[in-house]
């Protein structure tokens, strides 16, 4: 199963989603990140967190959903509506899903502000992608209905 990540810049929150999936994921179970508008690069800030995780960033760039390497089964939108963001429409007979997730690029303040607000969005996308994976996945592939269901409950926890 591939899973894309999507978000509007694909420089932070898809790119700490995707990289936090693949390293806990099954083999069978693939993440990758896009934007429908990428900025072009990975916000130093989202590559230093995903290192001091022990987490490979090799690799990891911003890139278009308009160059995707295989057509994903399932796609997650992580912009945050709660900031008035709009979320890109993956148009493709997909799953979809959100999960909403404050933007830390916007993140002003101190330096330890702005790092608690990706300390912040890390930990949500992580929480998440590890309910996720906690589920009978073998079993999911097979019932959409409730792999949607299982998605769509899990974008509502740990706001």
């Amino acid at each position: 199963m591939n899973i894309l990540f999507l978000c509007t810049g694909n420089s932070c929150r898809s790119i700490l989603a995707e990289a936090v999936f693949n390293d806990l994921a099954p083999t069978d179970w693939t993440a990758m990140s896009a934007g429908s508008q990428p900025t072009g690069q990975v916000h130093p800030r989202a590559l230093a967190l995903l290192s001091r995780e022990g987490i490979p960033t090799e690799g990891m760039r911003s890139k278009s959903w308009d160059n995707l390497p295989v057509i994903p089964d399932v796609v997650v939108t992580v912009c945050s509506n709660a900031a008035g963001e709009t979320c890109p429409a993956y148009l493709g007979p997909v799953l979809r899903t959100h999960w909403g997730v404050e933007d830390p690029a916007r993140a002003t303040g101190t330096d330890a502000e702005i790092d608690a607000a990706f300390e912040a969005a890390y930990r949500l996308l992580r929480a998440r992608i590890e309910t996720f994976l906690d589920l009978p996945l073998a079993e999911l592939k097979d019932d959409p209905a409730r792999l949607k269901a299982e998605l769509d409950r899990i974008g509502t926890l740990f706001s």
